[in-house]
């Protein structure tokens, strides 16, 4: 059995035909390091799912590990306003899952996101799966057709 965001994460991947890859391992992958020692590839291979705030909104950044977002840069893409880094709860509030475990998908309610067209050069991503321990793979073009995001630079 599955812990419910893992559970969740699974769900959401089949629901949108993508393959359900979700592996889960005895150690925790919380940070894009730890997760490409443990799966032994680049780092920039590793899908950060950051979640920041804009204007009250959750905002979900799918990001290379290897990446550190400008969120003025972001920002100024968006023209919408100011993002601000979001707190634990708020992460929590708005996807059911905890900070180092965050996935782009299995939110209780669909959140808009970005997706780091850096991430394009590598065949296959690694992205968190709901909890600490739990990591999926999926190609770049399948990652953004299931989140439904909107391609951009970070930095």
């Amino acid at each position: 059995m599955y812990p419910e965001p893992v559970a969740n994460v699974k769900r959401a991947l089949t629901a949108a035909g993508a393959e359900d890859t979700v592996t889960v391992f005895d150690a925790a992958v919380p940070t894009a390091a730890a997760a490409a020692a443990t799966l032994g590839c680049d780092i920039a291979g590793i899908t950060n799912s950051l979640v920041f705030e804009l204007a009250g909104a959750p905002l979900l950044i799918l990001a290379s590990g290897a990446a550190r977002v400008d969120v003025g840069k972001v920002a100024a893409g968006l023209g919408e306003g100011a993002i601000r880094r979001a707190s634990a709860d708020f992460v929590l509030a708005h996807t059911g899952q905890r900070v180092g475990g965050v996935a782009p998908v299995g939110h209780p309610e669909k959140i808009r996101t970005l997706l780091d067209s850096s991430l394009r050069q590598h065949p296959v991503l690694w992205a968190g799966a709901g909890d600490h321990n739990s990591m999926f793979s999926i190609s770049y073009d399948e990652l953004r057709r299931i989140t439904d995001a909107e391609e951009t630079t970070v930095r």
